[in-house]
């Protein structure tokens, strides 16, 4: 009896483990970021299906799609990022262009974002952003 009793309580219990298990290891719900225009002080995104563009006050930038967010809004991009400078362009200058990280979540209509260079791992900054905004920039002259 006692033995007996022993196996169904270790059943019920690999039971209730291999449940536990298969509940927590089920694939999150990822979500797509819309086509569109994203701004805020400083800065504007332009979302399109593929890729997107920034503008900065004296930078600009690209980002790599998918855009995907994760089941809490939070997403982990890379593209690129290039400073520009006032004053003319040289005919020889080459383009100041470097891998960087864009990472932030989204929730409702605002999306917070943060942007570091891939390479040294230097935030640059941090930006609040609303859907729907064309945002306010300063471009270097």
């Amino acid at each position: 009896m006692f033995w007996r009793n022993r196996i169904r309580l270790l059943v019920i219990i690999g039971l209730v483990l291999l449940i536990t298990s298969m509940a927590a290891s089920r694939p999150r719900k990822m979500q797509h970021l819309s086509s569109g225009t994203w701004g805020g002080p400083h800065i504007r995104i332009e979302v399109g299906q593929g890729s997107a563009t920034i503008e900065y006050d004296c930078a600009n930038g690209t980002i790599d799609g998918p855009f995907t967010l994760d089941s809490k809004g939070r997403f982990n991009w890379r593209g690129t990022h290039n400073r520009e400078h006032g004053g003319p362009i040289r005919i020889d200058e080459k383009p100041n262009s470097r891998a960087a990280i864009y990472s932030g979540f989204v929730k409702g209509d605002t999306m917070t974002l943060t942007v570091k260079l891939a390479n040294t791992n230097e935030v640059l900054d941090s930006f609040t952003l609303r859907r729907g905004s064309t945002g306010r920039i300063f471009k270097c002259r």
